[in-house]
């Protein structure tokens, strides 16, 4: 069945296809006869009548269409029609009659007595005139909310009338722009709140790493400055100087040591008792050395005499510069000490602390059984007197050791109790009123034993006792250990190639004796060491050696003393001496 539509449906005149309406459906009309001008063959089509794509066909009576079998396959009379407008200028079709409309937007008047006669058609919505038509304006395609061409505007705004406004979009209408909301406080509170959070645990990081680098420079200090101690008390191991030579000894010149020299003397039972105090400033430490009486030193004359025999008859200058040579020690001064100054020394530090080892007698008691002055025990407590009756006993078959000791045990308790101090400690020993030997004064006297009395105080002094040999020589641990180790000398004793010393005691009853039997064995080469005077006299003299091989050093010594031969024997000899001779009545110095 053919489509009604169909131009050749009928046989009746052709349809032609005008366009598409609104909806895309297509919109026909019946061709038009057309009339062919003269000369021109009707067999060629004449010009066809423009097409308007966009012009909304309407006819009149018949609504949306027409129905081509409605007239007997005769399109009925054509309406006319207003243009298309594509922009909604016009709402939809009229079924009412319409009237051609000129160029300038007015609909013509119908004429009278008919109906309005049609204008050609025009595809771009022109009316068909003979004569020029006013310009029609151009649809022009614009983007919405965009103002179209002024022409078109207002033609559609007077065809359409009245159009809904336009959307305008305006500042004011984005509250959250200009003027905060109700809840933009909140929200700057919050971030406010998170912006102060981050920045307490940013500063919480900063506190802690300030924390951590502040530890790190603590202990890096706390370490470099127990490293520093350590070398520069000589505790480290590896680099001290006891550990870089052969048996761990201390090289004296890898520390430095100030030495004093105490000679006590007991002014009521004679004889002296000689300390040397040591204040070694590069290890922390203090020592007293007592220093036996028996030790040989070697006088400026070349002759050799005991430390008791120094102290006593060259004086302290020249008894300093003895133990000088014999120790290798460089001591910068000597205190005298008498017994009386010493119990006014302890009485002013108010008593003294020691563990005594005997019982000692008061001197001045006139019972012998009487109650001792000083009792045996720990932790005896000692006034003046009490100290120096300690200081200087020496009990019944004891060796000379044995007072040294106690001795050296009451300076160490002096020291416990004087005051670090320097100023203090320079005003007691002021108080005192001693005479010092120069170079030694009473403040540097006092600084020193205000430097020695903080030692004594934190456990770091001891006494050491020297030892010495019968004969008065240094024994052979002596050089290792006190004299290198806590005095820094160098031990220079006899050696065995010195000359023999002998040891001459006055029997003759003749005191000049001793004085011409000197000079004889001085001028023989050797030793002169003087033995003092017997009670009695002897009626022969007497040549004597201790050792078998000392035997022809002491037959030399009769020789030179021009006495015989038989008289030299084997036996005990004093110390310090190889051969020990006593004159007797028959000894006759040369002339």
């Amino acid at each position: 069945m053919n489509d009604g539509y169909d131009a050749g449906y009928g046989g009746g005149d052709p349809y032609e296809l005008v366009g598409y309406d609104e909806y895309g459906r297509p919109v026909y009309r019946p061709a038009q006869a057309q009339t062919h001008p003269q000369g021109q063959d009707p067999a060629q089509p004449g010009p066809q009548q423009p097409y308007d794509p966009y012009a909304q066909q309407q006819y009149g009576q018949q609504g949306h269409g027409y129905d081509p079998y409605a007239t007997g396959g005769q399109p009925p009379a054509q309406q006319p029609y207003a243009p298309y407008d594509a922009y909604g200028s016009q709402t939809g079709y009229d079924t009412g009659q319409q009237y051609p409309a000129h160029g300038d937007g007015h609909v013509a008047a119908a004429p009278q007595g008919g109906l309005p006669t049609q204008a050609p058609y025009d595809p771009y919505g022109r009316a068909a005139t003979s004569g020029p038509q006013p310009r029609v304006p151009e649809q022009t395609t614009h983007i919405p909310q965009q103002a179209g061409p002024p022409e078109e505007t207002e033609a559609a705004a007077s065809a359409a009338g009245p159009a809904e406004p336009d959307r305008d979009y305006r500042t004011e209408q984005f509250a959250f722009v200009e003027e905060p909301a109700d809840d933009s406080e909140d929200v700057i509170d919050w971030m406010k709140f998170t912006e102060n959070r981050t920045e307490r645990r940013e500063e919480a990081r900063r506190r802690a790493r300030t924390r951590v680098v502040a530890l790190a420079v603590v202990l890096a200090l706390v370490v470099v400055g127990g490293v520093g101690y350590l070398w520069y008390a000589g505790k480290l191991p590896g680099l001290s100087s006891s550990d870089s030579e052969p048996g761990g000894t201390t090289a004296a010149g890898a520390q430095k040591r100030d030495v004093i020299a105490v000679h006590l003397h007991d002014t009521k039972g004679g004889g002296t008792s000689t300390a040397l105090l040591v204040d070694n400033t590069t290890t922390k430490r203090g020592t007293a050395v007592l220093v036996p009486n028996s030790l040989t030193l070697t006088s400026d004359d070349g002759t050799s005499t005991t430390l008791a025999k120094s102290v006593d008859d060259d004086g302290p200058d020249a008894t300093r510069t003895a133990l000088d040579t014999a120790l290798g020690t460089d001591i910068e001064g000597t205190w005298r000490l008498d017994t009386p100054y010493l119990q006014v020394l302890v009485d002013l530090v108010g008593t003294i602390d020691i563990d005594t080892d005997a019982d000692v007698p008061d001197p001045d008691a006139k019972d012998k059984g009487a109650t001792p002055l000083v009792r045996k025990g720990e932790g005896q407590t000692l006034s003046g007197k009490m100290a120096v009756a300690y200081a200087t006993h020496r009990g019944s078959g004891e060796a000379a050791d044995a007072q040294l000791q106690r001795f050296g045990q009451v300076l160490q308790g002096v020291l416990r109790k004087l005051s670090s101090d320097p100023q203090a400690a320079t005003t007691t020993i002021e108080t005192l009123g001693l005479i010092l030997d120069p170079p030694l004064t009473e403040k540097d006297l006092g600084s020193f034993l205000a430097g020695l009395s903080d030692l004594a105080k934190g456990g770091d002094f001891k006494t050491a006792l020297l030892p010495v040999e019968d004969d008065g020589r240094l024994s052979a641990g002596a050089g290792e250990g006190v004299v290198k180790d806590v005095l820094g000398g160098t031990a220079k004793s006899p050696d065995e190639d010195a000359a023999v010393s002998v040891s001459v005691r006055n029997a003759t009853g003749v005191e000049d004796r001793a004085g011409q039997a000197r000079v004889v064995l001085l001028n023989g080469g050797f030793t002169f060491l003087e033995g003092g005077t017997a009670s009695g006299t002897e009626a022969t003299s007497k040549v004597v050696y201790a050792e078998a091989a000392d035997k022809e050093d002491a037959v030399e010594v009769a020789k030179t003393l021009g006495l015989p031969t038989d008289s030299v024997t084997q036996g005990e000899v004093s110390a310090n001496a190889k051969v020990s001779v006593v004159l007797g009545r028959d000894y006759e110095p040369a002339s």
